[in-house]
């Protein structure tokens, strides 16, 4: 027991109950922010992809030979893109164990 009296159950059960209360609270906010995550991260891939393509063209319109500079660039923008969205997913999933970490204390 501790000096309020409660056993560690009851300050875990106290805890769940007051996380279940703050997921309630923001259960519309973590919908929607989901949702524009998902966003940034196919424009985090689509837009280096795209420019990739279209430098690409440029290319090969303007310096054509042996090589397709729309396909090796389309693959660097496409690398690139995968790249910039798994440094956004790494970064959202260490911002959330960071949250539950501090939490538990």
């Amino acid at each position: 027991m501790n000096k309020k009296g409660e056993t560690k159950y009851s300050q875990k059960v106290g805890h769940m109950a007051a996380r279940k209360l703050k997921a309630q609270r923001e259960v519309n906010q973590t919908v929607w922010s989901g949702l524009g995550m998902m966003g940034l991260i196919g424009w985090s891939v689509a837009i280096p992809t795209l420019l990739g393509a279209a430098l690409g063209l440029w290319l090969d319109d303007h310096y054509p030979g042996g090589k397709s500079w729309t396909l090796m660039l389309l693959v660097v923008g496409l690398c690139l893109g995968c790249f910039n969205a798994w440094h956004w997913v790494d970064k959202e999933n260490k911002d959330i164990h960071q949250e539950d970490s501090h939490g538990d204390d």
